[in-house]
């Protein structure tokens, strides 16, 4: 077998989005010298464990193999990626995660939603989930349609002691994809002269400090009507107005807060986005530091 030093594990269902996400991740795996390991995770208290026998449950396992199989040599065919598969059992989101530590998964990708009844179903026990607990970068798919590839990174920055891990995160990945613009986007609800001040310097020296690692960059600020919109609704509307193709948030507002903490607007985001979102868990550090001046 040939291994390689980064692994993306895809969880597969089966299901349009779960395959929508399976794609999405071809581009990542070529960029990052990757193998996708592709997992199927069969529900302890799902249906197949409930009304069906150990053996009938074995026979069902070993279909649901074949089909990964047959899937992983159609995307080692199509796009030229080294693809392994895995079956396991239990509570899906517990065992993403434990596979993505297992193999030593550099990054997880996954469909967001389900179909019908079962997507509400989906995005409490499944991908909220993963994303809550997860040790690794994670891309959230809903969308159906996206551009091969990445042209565009919506950044938005609350300047938070996080922001320089962010920013960090933004030039890896536009370097990733060939000089992805990095759409920087901040936003306010309030009018405060010396707020406002504040924040467009500093939007400033990070856009300077970009261009300075040679990003191409913008930076906006969105001035929000507090009561009538959220920060999540602005974040969306200006992605989809800049054709964006990757969403890059914090899922923990502070570091210092429970482990499994999810920001509101970040659960928003994750929810309700149509452009793909990657979520990263800030790492357990007090940098308070945003960026020097360059000039």
């Amino acid at each position: 077998m040939i291994q390689s030093a980064n692994k993306i594990l895809v969880p597969i269902d089966f299901s349009e989005q779960s395959l929508i996400a399976l794609e999405q991740s071809y581009n990542l795996a070529k960029g990052l010298k990757a193998e996708i390991t592709l997992l199927y995770v069969i529900e302890e208290a799902g249906l197949i464990s409930k009304f069906f026998s150990s053996k009938q449950q074995d026979t069902i396992k070993k279909s649901i193999q074949e089909q990964l199989d047959k899937l992983a040599a159609d995307v080692q065919k199509k796009a030229k990626i080294k693809v392994n598969t895995l079956v396991g059992k239990g509570s899906v989101y517990l065992k993403i995660n434990e596979v993505a530590e297992l193999i030593n998964a550099k990054m997880i990708v996954m469909g967001a939603f389900g179909e019908g009844k079962r997507k509400k179903r989906f995005i409490g026990s499944n991908a909220l989930g993963v994303v809550r607990e997860s040790k690794i970068p994670v891309i959230t798919i809903n969308g159906k349609v996206h551009r091969n590839g990445c042209r565009n990174i919506v950044l938005p920055l609350d300047l938070s002691k996080e922001t320089r891990e962010k920013v960090s995160k933004a030039i890896e990945l536009s370097k990733l994809f060939d000089g992805a613009v990095i759409r920087i986007v901040s936003v306010l609800f309030t009018t405060d002269e010396f707020v406002v001040n504040r924040l467009t310097r500093q939007l400033g020296q990070v856009k300077a400090f970009l261009e300075k690692e040679g990003i191409e960059c913008t930076a906006e600020i969105i001035k929000g009507i507090k009561g009538e919109e959220t920060l999540a609704q602005n974040i969306l509307e200006y992605a989809v107005k800049v054709d964006g193709d990757l969403i890059l948030i914090m899922t923990q507002q502070e570091v210092d807060f429970t482990k499994y903490f999810i920001g509101s607007s970040a659960q928003e985001i994750i929810n309700n986005s149509s452009i793909p979102v990657l979520s990263i868990i800030p790492l357990p550090k007090k940098d308070k530091t945003l960026f020097p001046n360059p000039y």
